[in-house]
């Protein structure tokens, strides 16, 4: 089982420098087409720290893995939300433009309640709840609507992103972009397959460890990116990572997943979606709480404890 242990932590190391290696190619390859960098930090950027859950997610669902599928997804919501902001805000207290505070904390929590919905309320033809071809086809809907709404601001207000990433040869970033794309299929095998096998050798179920070690292993690029922000008192880039994340996970990555192969929905799913609700609810009061619009050291370190009580709850 120790060979299991240290290919999973080889697949994640593949995944994060793939991930890595996905994002230094895309940007470098958009700068030198003049691409501008907010287009870069809300697009590639943003995809690029989800890129893991995306292609984990996809080996998943080719391998009827639904409570892994499932549980990635959620528990990498959870961990985003909680830990990771927690962390991020602990380190610095996070000031949050008002537009975040009421467009897109508002729709991250409307991606948490269409899951909730589409879980329970979805049937396929053998009567058994499920995420379906079509339910994921409506979630691509509502994230082309997310989309369409950061291209409208774009048009709206012309900003700038400060994307730290050194310029490279086209041909030498179209190279980074397919290894980093072969990295993160090779990643995601070692990840999924040995996973699995930790989870049956210590009787483990699938959805616990989608949700705690798959969905922490795939978040480790928001993790990076929010604290690294934190440190440098860059609270739009820590808080947005997060938020953008979380809608990408739902209505893009499930969406995807489940067009793939439909996902079986196991109904103890509800409590952790109910944790992410209550957690984005809370996020979207703390902003008005103690100094408005902000995320002070206090409210962060709340969302870490609260996430420490879920996993001590799901491990007990």
């Amino acid at each position: 089982m120790t060979t299991g242990f240290l290919l999973l932590v080889l697949g994640f190391v593949i995944l994060i420098k793939g991930a890595d290696w996905l994002v230094n190619g895309s940007v470098s390859l958009a700068k030198h087409y003049k691409i501008s960098e907010l287009a870069i930090g809300l697009t590639i950027v943003a995809f690029g720290t989800s890129a893991p859950e995306l292609v984990v997610n996809i080996i998943s669902s080719l391998k009827g893995l639904n409570d892994v599928t499932m549980g990635n997804i959620v528990g990498s919501n959870l961990f985003n939300l909680m830990l990771i902001l927690g962390l991020s805000g602990i380190i610095f207290p996070l000031v949050v433009q008002v537009k975040t505070i009421w467009n897109e904390i508002p729709f991250s929590l409307l991606a948490a309640f269409v899951l909730l919905i589409l879980g329970n309320f979805t049937f396929n033809h053998t009567n058994q709840l499920s995420i379906n071809r079509l339910d994921g086809f409506i979630l691509l809907l509502f994230f082309t609507m997310f989309m369409l709404y950061i291209f409208v601001n774009l048009r709206k207000k012309e900003e700038t992103l400060d994307v730290d990433y050194k310029m490279i040869k086209p041909m030498w970033s179209v190279f980074l972009i397919l290894i980093g794309l072969a990295s993160l299929v090779i990643g995601s095998q070692l990840v999924v397959d040995n996973a699995v096998k930790i989870a049956q050798f210590f009787g483990a179920s699938e959805k616990l460890i989608g949700i705690t070690i798959v969905s922490a292993g795939t978040s480790l690029p928001e993790l990076v990116t929010s604290v690294v922000a934190a440190t440098r008192k860059k609270s739009d880039i820590a808080i947005g990572n997060i938020i953008g994340s979380n809608i990408f996970n739902i209505f893009l990555i499930l969406g995807v997943s489940s067009i793939i192969s439909p996902i079986h929905y196991n109904i103890s799913f509800n409590l952790d979606i109910l944790i992410l609700i209550v957690s984005t609810i809370l996020l979207f009061v703390f902003m008005f709480s103690g100094k408005k619009y902000k995320l002070d050291r206090w409210e962060s370190a709340l969302l870490l404890i609260g996430y420490i009580g879920y996993i001590y709850y799901l491990l007990r």
